[in-house]
C-alpha cells in the first residue's frame, strides 16, 4: 500500500479564545491533487501557515514522506521538497521572467562557495527554459515581471515554486484576481505538471481556492473546513453530494 506523501494529524492551533485549526487530521498521496475548500474565516490559511513553518501549531504533528516536519522553518522544508505560492504575489518585478526562474532555486544549488564559482546562471538556465515553455511564457522570458499582466506574473508565481523540484506545492488561491479567461488555463497547466511531470516525478499539490469550478475540476479529493474543522473529505461527486457540505458551504 503507497505511503501518504503528506500525513496531518491533530493539528490544533487557537489564538487567545478562538480554535482557528482543531483537531484537523488529513493526508495527501503521492500524485495527488487535494483541494481545502471553506468559508471566510473556516482555518484554511492558518491549516496552510501551519504547514509550511509559518506558525507553529499548538498540538498534532506533520510528516512529508513519513518523516516529522512539524515546526520546520520554511527555508528546511524548501530543501527537503516543499514548494508554495502566495496569495499575493512573490515575483521580482524589476527581473526578468527567465531571471526570477533561476533566483527561486539558487538556495537549492550546494554551497555559498559553489555558487560563487558557478556560471552565472548557476547552471539553472535550462531547467528555467524547460519550465518556461510548459508554462508558456517565452514570449516574455526576458521582460521584466512587474510590466506583465496579473494573470501572467501569477503564472511565473507558480513556476518559481517547480524550479526547486518539490515533491509537493502548496498553492494559496492561484485564481485569485486573475481574469477568468485564465483560470481554465491555469487549471489545464496543474493537470499537465500532474500528470506529465518535467524532471522525472508527478508533482502533487494541495489547493486552496474560492472558485468551486476550478477545484472541483482540478482536484481528485477536497477536504472541507467549517470554523476550524475537517466536515467532510472526498471527491468532488461526493462532496457536491454532501448534504452537510451543501448546508454549512456550497448553498450559500
Amino acid at each position: 500500500m503507497t505511503a501518504p506523501l503528506l500525513k496531518v494529524t491533530g493539528l490544533k492551533k487557537a489564538y487567545g479564545a478562538i480554535q482557528a485549526v482543531g483537531d484537523v487530521s488529513f493526508a495527501v498521496m503521492p500524485g495527488e491533487i487535494f483541494g481545502v475548500i471553506g468559508p471566510n474565516g473556516s482555518g484554511k490559511t492558518t491549516l496552510f501557515n501551519s504547514i509550511l513553518g509559518q506558525i507553529s501549531p499548538d498540538a498534532g504533528a506533520i510528516e512529508l514522506h513519513g518523516k516529522t516536519i512539524t515546526g520546520l522553518s520554511p527555508l528546511e522544508l524548501s530543501r527537503r521538497g516543499v514548494g508554495r505560492t502566495f496569495q499575493t504575489l512573490q515575483v521580482f518585478g524589476k527581473m526578468t521572467v527567465r531571471d526570477n526562474l533561476i533566483v527561486a532555486a539558487q538556495e537549492h544549488q550546494g554551497s555559498m562557495f559553489g555558487r560563487m564559482f558557478a556560471p552565472p546562471d548557476l547552471g539553472l538556465g535550462a531547467k528555467a527554459d524547460a519550465l518556461i515553455d510548459q508554462f508558456r511564457i517565452r514570449n516574455v522570458a526576458h521582460s521584466l515581471a512587474g510590466t506583465l499582466s496579473y494573470g501572467q506574473q501569477k503564472l511565473v508565481d507558480i513556476a518559481m515554486a517547480f524550479m526547486a523540484e518539490p515533491d509537493l506545492v502548496l498553492l494559496d488561491e492561484p485564481c485569485a484576481g486573475v481574469n477568468p479567461s485564465l483560470v481554465g488555463g491555469i487549471s489545464t497547466l496543474l493537470k499537465d505538471l500532474n500528470r506529465q511531470p518535467k524532471f522525472g516525478k508527478k508533482a502533487s499539490f494541495v489547493v486552496i481556492e474560492h472558485n468551486m469550478d476550478f477545484v472541483m475540476d482540478l482536484c481528485h479529493r477536497i477536504m472541507v473546513m467549517v470554523e476550524g474543522r475537517v466536515l467532510a473529505i472526498g471527491t468532488p461527486v461526493e462532496i457536491r453530494a454532501n448534504k452537510a457540505v451543501l448546508d454549512a458551504y456550497l448553498g450559500n
